[in-house]
């Protein structure tokens, strides 16, 4: 599979975020694969308060496989950057701005790539009786954590009520909270590999609305590829995908999730991921097993872009 030298890889998964479960889950597949690949992998867990994984061993890179907070955010990418070390995924400022949808969302906005219309809700400025959405977002709305994965913390909701009560349960514990405007329409995903784009995925879950379970444990959620769009509008969300992980500064690896109105067919970007899960259920490896990219071939792939832009760095 892979016809270099085996390297020594570091491979991080465990972490400190609400999506510890799904990095562990991750880790081990991509840990497997590496070893299929012929690699040497150390699989380590890492928090803020013991580093020990970055210094234990000599390695010739190190690999991710870290969700949310101290995970994708940018803290990691700065320790291992510090330490002068190659690894797969983005940079530090690239990552901290994926992982704030609000940062995401204003850059999607300076470089006209349509997203849903917002406003961001401060615990300190609250006033469950008398806060309504701001104009043009109306009902359903969506609101969610600002910096935070795998859906946790979201919620549809339909009404008013049930916005504030979704509020007062968790503006206390985020400080602050993302309502968006609902958009009915396809709900896609588009995995890019080293700039590429990989074949658009729909997602059909089996409940009203795509959550953690149904990301992640749910065998019902359908992944399809044949999808019911005019090839235009497709090689639209395509383009929107690439746009908004140029935007970001993503690099190696994203998803980018988007939302094709039903009726008009406009797409609207929803977030950047710039360390989606590789977990069974995970949809980047589907993505690329339909491009005909194995799961062990794209872990190699990963591991061999970052060796490949450090070399080219150190120059």
């Amino acid at each position: 599979m892979n016809e270099n030298r085996p390297l020594n890889i570091t491979l991080l998964a465990g972490g400190i975020s609400t999506e510890r479960e799904i990095s562990l889950l991750t880790g081990q597949q991509i840990a497997a694969a590496l070893e299929r690949a012929f690699h040497n992998v150390f699989v380590s867990d890492i928090s803020p308060d013991d580093l020990s994984a970055l210094g234990h061993r000599p390695c010739d890179l190190v690999f991710p496989a870290l969700h949310g907070v101290f995970g994708e955010d940018g803290q990691v990418q700065q320790l291992i950057e510090d330490r002068g070390l190659p690894y797969v995924g983005s940079g530090p400022a690239a990552s901290k701005m994926a992982m704030d949808k609000v940062a995401t969302k204003s850059c999607l906005l300076e470089h006209n790539v349509p997203t849903a219309t917002w406003q961001v809700v401060y615990v300190h400025k609250y006033k469950d009786d008398s806060w309504l959405p701001a104009s043009g977002i109306g009902y359903p709305c969506v609101i969610k954590p600002i910096a935070e994965g795998s859906s946790v913390g979201c919620k549809i909701c339909p009404d008013l009520a049930a916005a504030r009560a979704h509020l007062r349960e968790f503006l206390p514990k985020y400080g602050s909270m993302l309502v968006e405007q609902f958009i009915g329409g396809l709900e896609l995903t588009v995995g890019i590999i080293d700039g590429q784009t990989l074949p658009i995925i729909q997602i059909k879950p089996a409940t009203p609305f795509y959550d953690y379970q149904s990301k992640y444990f749910r065998d019902d959620t359908e992944y399809l590829f044949d999808i019911d769009l005019p090839a235009a509008v497709l090689t639209r969300v395509a383009e929107v995908a690439r746009q908004t992980h140029r935007c970001v500064g993503a690099r190696h690896l994203s998803r980018v999730d988007v939302i094709v109105e039903r009726n008009t067919h406009e797409p609207y970007v929803l977030e950047i991921n710039t360390l989606p899960g590789f977990t069974s259920h995970s949809l980047v490896p589907k993505a690329a097993a339909q491009a005909g990219i194995g799961f062990v071939e794209l872990c190699d792939r990963l591991a061999q872009m970052a060796l490949r832009d450090a070399a080219v760095n150190s120059r």
